[in-house]
Formats: C-alpha cells, sequence, structure tokens
C-alpha cells in the first residue's frame, strides 16, 4: 500500500478537502436514500394501506442496523486517525478487523430480525391489512441485512482514508436498477412477471443490496482502493475489537435511541389512525432526504477531524468546525424555506389521489422545515465529536434529543391538549433548535476545540 494511494486531508485548503468529501458523500446519500423514496413512490400508488405498512417498517429496520453500524463506524473512526499519523499497516490490520466483526453482527442481527418481524409489527397495534403487508416486507428486508452490512462497512472505511467516489458509483449504479425493478416487482409485467405489491418493493431492494455488497467484497479483498482485507486476518484481535466496542457502544446507543425514538413516534401518531400514519411517513421519508447535505458535511467533517486529530493539526480541527457549522446552517435554511413555500406540491407527488393525507402530510412538512438550519449545526457537532473519537458526546446528545425532549413533549401536545397530531409534528423543531444550542454550549466548553489556535 502506497504513501501515495491515500488522500491526504492534514494539509492543503480545509474549504476544498470539505467540498471535494462532501459532494460525493451527498450524492451517495441521496441515491441511498432514492431506495426508500423509490419505494415510497410506487407503494404510493397501491395506496395509504401500502404506504403506512412500508412507513413501519423503516424504523424496525433502522433499529436492527443500528444495533451493528456501530463497530462499522467505530472502525472508520481509528481508520482515520492512523491514517493521519501515516500508520498504513494498523489501518489495514483495523479495516479487516472491522470488517470481520461487521459481518459476525450481520448474520445474528438477520436471523433475529428475520424471526421477530410478527412481534415487532405487532408491537404497533395496527389494523390487520397493513400488519400483513408490514411483515411481509419486513421479513424480505432482514434476508438482505448482511449484504447491507458489508457495503456499510466498505463504505464507512473508504471515507476514512478520503476514498468516496468509488461509493457513489457502486450506489448510482444500484440505484438506476431499483428504478426499474420496483414498478415490475410491485406491479408485474404483463404474463411474464406477477406482482407482489409491498412485497415486490422490499425484493427490488434487496436484490440490488446483494450486488453492492458483491462490487464491495471485489474491492476490498483485491485492494485496489488503498485499503485490503485480509483473509489471514480473520483471527479476532480481542485488544482492538474491546476498543473498536469502546467507540462503537456509544454509537449504536445514540443511532438505536433514535430508531427507537421514531418507532415510539410512529405508535404516537399510529393511535391518529391510517391517514395521519401515512403523512408521517411521507413526511419523514422527506425530511430523510432533505438533510442529507448536513449528512454529508457531517460525514467529511467527521473524517477531517479524525484525520487531523491523528496528525496532531488542531488548529485545522478549529477551522474545519468552523466552516461546517457555517456551511450547514445556511444550505439547510435556504432548503427549509423552499420546501415550507412547496409543502403540498412535494407531498403531492408522493400520494396524488388523497387530499386529505396530502393536507396533512403538508401541515408535517411544513414543521420540519423551519428549523432545518439548526439540524444542519447538530449532525455536523456530532460528527465532529465522533471523528474525534468522543463518541459518548454524540450519545448524550441524541438521547437528549429524543428520550428528554422530543417524545416526551409530542406526547403531551398530541395527547394532553387540542392539537392532536399536530402537536406531534411541532415538537420536531422545538427539539432540534433547543438540541443544536445543547450541543454548540459543549463544543465551545470542549478543550480540543478551545484551546487551540
Amino acid at each position: 500500500m502506497k504513501k501515495t494511494d491515500l488522500e491526504n486531508l492534514t494539509e492543503g485548503s480545509i474549504l476544498k478537502a470539505l467540498i471535494k468529501l462532501s459532494i460525493p458523500l451527498i450524492l451517495t446519500n441521496i441515491l441511498q436514500t432514492a431506495y426508500n423514496l423509490t419505494d415510497t413512490f410506487w407503494v404510493g400508488r397501491l395506496g395509504s394501506v401500502a404506504v403506512a405498512a412500508v412507513s413501519l417498517a423503516f424504523p424496525i429496520v433502522f433499529i436492527i442496523i443500528s444495533l451493528g453500524s456501530g463497530m462499522a463506524i467505530a472502525g472508520s473512526i481509528l481508520v482515520a486517525k492512523r491514517k493521519g499519523a501515516k500508520d498504513l499497516k494498523s489501518v489495514a490490520h483495523i479495516a479487516s478487523q472491522t470488517f470481520y466483526s461487521v459481518f459476525f453482527i450481520s448474520i445474528i442481527l438477520s436471523a433475529t430480525g428475520y424471526f421477530l418481524s410478527p412481534v415487532l409489527v405487532g408491537i404497533m397495534k395496527v389494523k390487520p391489512d397493513v400488519y400483513e403487508e408490514a411483515v411481509a416486507y419486513l421479513k424480505i428486508t432482514f434476508l438482505g441485512l448482511p449484504a447491507s452490512f458489508i457495503y456499510l462497512t466498505f463504505q464507512s472505511l473508504m471515507r476514512s482514508i478520503g476514498k468516496v467516489k468509488l461509493p457513489f458509483y457502486i450506489v448510482l449504479t444500484t440505484v438506476l436498477l431499483n428504478l426499474i425493478l420496483d414498478p415490475l416487482f410491485i406491479f408485474g409485467y404483463k404474463d411474464i412477471l406477477p406482482g407482489f405489491g409491498v412485497k415486490g418493493a422490499a425484493l427490488a431492494t434487496v436484490g440490488t443490496q446483494i450486488l453492492s455488497a458483491g462490487i464491495a467484497l471485489y474491492y476490498m479483498f483485491n485492494g485496489s482502493q488503498a485499503i485490503k482485507i485480509s483473509l489471514s486476518d480473520y483471527k479476532p484481535d480481542f485488544k482492538l475489537i474491546k476498543e473498536l466496542f469502546k467507540l462503537g457502544l456509544p454509537v449504536s446507543v445514540e443511532q438505536v435511541s433514535r430508531a427507537l425514538g421514531i418507532f415510539m413516534m410512529v405508535m404516537l401518531v399510529t393511535h391518529f389512525g391510517t391517514m395521519v400514519l401515512a403523512s408521517y411517513g411521507i413526511g419523514s421519508r422527506i425530511l430523510s432526504f432533505i438533510i442529507i447535505p448536513a449528512f454529508g458535511l457531517s460525514m467529511a467533517t467527521s473524517t477531517l477531524v479524525g484525520q487531523n486529530i491523528g496528525a496532531k493539526a488542531y488548529y485545522r480541527v478549529k477551522k474545519t468546525l468552523k466552516l461546517s457549522l457555517g456551511i450547514a446552517f445556511g444550505v439547510l435554511s435556504f432548503i427549509g424555506i423552499i420546501l415550507f413555500i412547496y409543502a403540498t406540491e412535494v407531498a403531492k407527488f408522493f400520494i396524488p389521489n388523497d387530499i386529505a393525507t396530502i393536507q396533512e402530510s403538508a401541515r408535517f412538512i411544513k414543521c420540519l422545515s423551519i428549523s432545518f438550519g439548526f439540524l444542519g449545526i447538530l449532525l455536523v457537532l456530532m460528527g465532529a465529536f465522533r471523528g474525534a473519537g468522543k463518541t459518548k458526546i454524540s450519545m448524550i446528545l441524541a438521547l437528549l434529543s429524543v428520550w428528554l425532549l422530543r417524545f416526551p413533549l409530542a406526547y403531551y401536545l398530541g395527547y394532553h391538549t387540542d392539537l392532536k397530531q399536530f402537536g406531534i409534528w411541532i415538537s420536531y423543531p422545538i427539539t432540534n433548535i433547543l438540541t443544536a444550542i445543547a450541543g454548540l454550549i459543549i463544543l465551545i466548553k470542549y478543550k480540543w476545540f478551545k484551546n487551540v489556535t
């Protein structure tokens, strides 16, 4: 592995590095989100029951993936720091140990999720027609979980060394394929292929995920992209695995808390009926799509922070944070304004023939959009803390956001005031603003940021 094979992010223009990293990451995340948006678009043609079923499945899958994703992110944190310190031997070893650990975990989670799907959906206490569709969608999705984890690990490791273009091209290929397969599997094609309904959306997505995993495996084992996974390195390095768990556990707790938060919010929304649940599903998918620029910037910030801390270039860490926070707030605020104005048109795109759902979805979208700038700040801060290896701080912010603020507020306003579902909608901007302020206070008082010049 040659030194020139890896991107050097510890020298040169920080703004250029942020842009160079962020744009492919943003585009990749847009394409990954397109999996779910494509499902929602075509499933929406089946009606509110189908949309509600997919909306129920999303947080459940997110919870299971979150349990194992912490190890992949922990591996990327350690790789970024070793890369910054120019310790290329450790980069390869950490990458191998991360891959084998995550793959082992994914097999366990896949089997667990498959067999528990009826129980997980049953907790939601939805109508029988929604229940059956959601369980079918979930079971197929869980069968493809190992492939999803393989690609997640590959993408995290590539990002940590500054290689972000290849994951983009892989996801572009598979998403374009998914665009073709989704309507074919959902509605069928003449007498050649039967339509599978909601299950067809899951089949199409899992098929393309398997393809992306196969491509990822090829590149990881041949070493042409600077990181080479070795078959001889499969034996557990328990000291390293312990360090991975130490870093990864708070990340998993953070993501699981968010996923459980989504799950609990769905339970709150379910009380108000299928139309409101479908509206929540549409608004949530829009949210996951619109904030992608902040996620891309957050991941780019994490990589830059990790590598520059590894190189002990602390002044670059401070400059990276200032640029990232300013860009995140400005871009997300602008997107929020546009979305607020065109909320009805956006909702109509996903479920064109249901006026009540369109109107309620638009109300939810407008509530979400007014705090996008603050959400951008929060995501960048959490990326910076993770890049520095301070994953517990990100975990604390997530717990604060979801469990101390959003859920209690949504429950009170939705169930104990006349606001009903609108009370749940407005809990989002209130939480985003307060948590972003809390994150900034922690950042300003944190020594590695405050004391560098």
